[in-house]
C-alpha cells in the first residue's frame, strides 16, 4: 500500500464513475481489489538465467526494441537471451486471438526471422517470459475488443504452456496530441484502464494467474518531464523520442530509436530485475543497422530514471 505500484482503492472508487467503470460494469466482475494487491505483496524471484521473451502486440512493440532488448541481455551476461514475436498494424489482442485474417498487417509485420505463430509458440512452453500488448486507443480496446477478455486468453495460454511462465502486460502510451492532455492520459490511465479493467479484470479468471506490469507509459512520462525541465543534458523536448516523417512532421504515437532504446532499457529492468545502469547505448537495428544513439551525457540519467520508475510500482514484481 505504501509504494506507487499498490494504487489506492479510492482511486478505482473514482474510476469507477466515468466511462471506463461503465465498460468494467459490463464486462465479468473483476478481481476484489485486496485479492489483486495481495498478489504483489511478495516480489518475483530475481532471474539468475537468460529469459526467452514471447512478444505478442503491434507497431510500440515493433521489430527493433526486441532486437534491442537482447543486444541489452547479452551484454548484462545473459547471452542465451533470444525472443520470439508476432506482430500486427495497430493490432488488439482479441484480433490477435482471432488469428492471422482478423489481424490487420499479420503478412506485413511478421516477415521477419523471429516471428513465431503465438498459439504454437505459447502451447510450446518454450518461452520463460509472454509480454502481452494491447492496442491504443486504449478506450476503444475496451469498448469493442474485449480487452480483459482477450488478456485472460492469452495469460491462460501463456501458463497452460509453460506453468512457471511469466507473463507481463506492456502498457503503453497515446498520441501526443491527445486532447485531455498526454501526460494526464498516461498517469490516469495506469489505475483506469491497465490495472483496473485490464490486469484486475483478467486476473479474476482462475487459470490467469499474475500478470505483472512493464511500466512503458509511466517511464516514457518520466523521461519527458525531465527532459522538459531541464534535467536530461541535449534532451529538452518529448518529440525528441518520436519518429517523423519524410517532411519532418511528428509521428504523434510511434518513437524513434531513442524512444526504442528507452522501452528496452524498461523491458530489460522489468524482466531481470536489475538497473540497465552502464548497459551500452549504441545498439543496432533489426535491419542491422546503426540505430541513432542517445546524447552521451544524457545517457546515465535515463538508464537512472528508467530504475527508480521501475522499481516504484509494485505490479513490475520487483523487490525494493
Amino acid at each position: 500500500m505504501q509504494r506507487r505500484g499498490m494504487i489506492l482503492a479510492g482511486l478505482a472508487a473514482i474510476a469507477a464513475a466515468g466511462v471506463y467503470g461503465a465498460w468494467r460494469a459490463m464486462q465479468a466482475r473483476p478481481l476484489d481489489m485486496a485479492a489483486f494487491q495481495a498478489r504483489y505483496a511478495a516480489a518475483l524471484a530475481k532471474p539468475d538465467a537468460a529469459l526467452t521473451v514471447y512478444h505478442l502486440g503491434h507497431s510500440l512493440v515493433g521489430r527493433d526494441m526486441p532486437v534491442m532488448l537482447d543486444q541489452l541481455a547479452h551484454a548484462a551476461g545473459f547471452a542465451a537471451h533470444a525472443h520470439a514475436s508476432q506482430l500486427g498494424w495497430g493490432a488488439s489482442l482479441d484480433q490477435h486471438r482471432k488469428g492471422p485474417d482478423a489481424t490487420p498487417g499479420f503478412a506485413e509485420e511478421n516477415a521477419h526471422a523471429n516471428h513465431r505463430p503465438a498459439a504454437e509458440a505459447l502451447a510450446s512452453g518454450a518461452f520463460d517470459a509472454v509480454v502481452l500488448t494491447e492496442m491504443v486507443e486504449i478506450r476503444d480496446a475496451i469498448k469493442y475488443h474485449q480487452s480483459a477478455e482477450a488478456l485472460a486468453h492469452w495469460a491462460a495460454a501463456a501458463r497452460a504452456g509453460n506453468p512457471d511462465v511469466r507473463v507481463y502486460l506492456y502498457e503503453t502510451w497515446h498520441r501526443l496530441d491527445d486532447p485531455e492532455g498526454w501526460l494526464t492520459r498516461i498517469d490516469a490511465d495506469l489505475p483506469r484502464a491497465w490495472q483496473d479493467v485490464l490486469m484486475r479484470g483478467a486476473m479474476a479468471r482462475p487459470d490467469v494467474g499474475t500478470i505483472y506490469l512493464i511500466p512503458g507509459g509511466q517511464v516514457l512520462a518520466a523521461a519527458v518531464r525531465a527532459m522538459e525541465a531541464g534535467q536530461i543534458p541535449g534532451l529538452t523536448q518529448r518529440e525528441a523520442l518520436f519518429s517523423r516523417d519524410a517532411a519532418g512532421a511528428v509521428d504523434p504515437i510511434h518513437l524513434n530509436d531513442l524512444g526504442a532504446y528507452l522501452i528496452a532499457l524498461t523491458h530489460f529492468a522489468t524482466l531481470y530485475q536489475q538497473s540497465p545502469e552502464g548497459l551500452p547505448h549504441q545498439l543496432r537495428r533489426a535491419d542491422g543497422q546503426m540505430a541513432q544513439a542517445l546524447p552521451e551525457p544524457a545517457v546515465l540519467p535515463l538508464q537512472r530514471l528508467v530504475w527508480s520508475v521501475v522499481q516504484g510500482y509494485a505490479l513490475t514484481g520487483i523487490a525494493r
